[in-house]
């Protein structure tokens, strides 16, 4: 039965509050749901885990005979967590991380917005890019020992290297995916140079330079691994590769998750800050 009150003119109207409370209940019931199956789906792929590693399934063309179980991984978690080269391992790989990125981020968004601004850029700066682009991290390992004094800088450049390319390609994306009507009325009212950069050309290209940044920020991660070989001290990659080279299995599979919870909560970082800088970008579609 609906919940109604009487209006000063003898008219029923429903009730104030009531029609919030029948929308907010399938939206609180859909996202439950949806932690729900997300959670499943963890649960299975652990329990796939351990079913193939435990019983060392064979598959002919992959073999699960040396894969440690998620026993095993447990364990090597908790040596880590009581292991005095913990902080050293996370502070020295975040530390890398953050200053490659931010490298990546300036010079990348950079030399997108001119590239993507300009024909002269891009005749000029987008085919040594492009030829540079398809080259993987670990190819840039030998030059980089050669090019920088320190290990530290070489490990640095190898995650700048990692993170540049997205930043740059999906800004220059964005600054060609802005409205040429949008810039064509701004140029109608007067605005010209700085003016129509910052209110027009940027704010347009935002969504893809944010689109960029968490991408760039994920394969920061996926190049840390080859980036703290040159080290051979400290570091959550250098932590994965010595695990690998003593053996001790479980610690692969902890260094490995460890790298892709912190990837995951960085570009998750990103995209939070990004949706509060630029609010215009958030969609007012509700999931099916």
């Amino acid at each position: 039965m609906s919940s109604t009150i009487a209006s000063p003119a003898g008219v029923r109207v429903p009730a104030r509050g009531a029609p919030g409370r029948s929308r907010t209940a399938p939206a609180q019931r859909a996202r439950a749901l949806a932690w729900l199956a997300q959670a499943a789906s963890l649960v299975l792929a652990v329990l796939a885990w351990h079913l193939l590693a435990s019983r060392h399934v064979k598959l002919g063309f992959v073999t699960f005979a040396n894969v440690p179980t998620p026993g095993a991984a447990l364990e090597a978690l908790r040596d880590l967590l009581q292991s005095p080269k913990l902080t050293q391992h996370l502070g020295y790989s975040l530390w890398r991380v953050t200053v490659g990125f931010l490298a990546a981020g300036v010079v990348g968004i950079g030399l997108g917005l001119a590239i993507g601004r300009h024909a002269w850029a891009r005749r000029l700066l987008l085919p040594p890019l492009e030829l540079l682009r398809p080259i993987p991290a670990v190819a840039w390992i030998p030059l980089a020992v050669l090019m920088f004094p320190s290990n530290e800088l070489s490990m640095i450049f190898i995650t700048f290297i990692g993170a540049l390319f997205p930043v740059l390609l999906n800004t220059i994306h964005g600054v060609e995916g802005v409205d040429p009507r949008l810039v064509a009325s701004a140029r109608s009212l007067g605005t010209r140079g700085w003016p129509l950069f910052s209110q027009v050309i940027l704010p347009g290209a935002g969504p893809g330079i944010a689109t960029g940044l968490a991408i760039g920020m994920g394969t920061c991660w996926f190049c840390l691994v080859s980036a703290e070989m040159i080290s051979g001290q400290f570091g959550i990659g250098y932590y994965t590769w010595e695990s690998y080279t003593v053996q001790n299995y479980g610690g692969i599979v902890v260094g490995m998750l460890v790298i892709g919870l912190l990837g995951m909560g960085s570009s998750a970082l990103i995209r939070l800050a990004a949706r509060a800088l630029m609010p215009w970008t958030v969609s007012t579609r509700r999931p099916a």
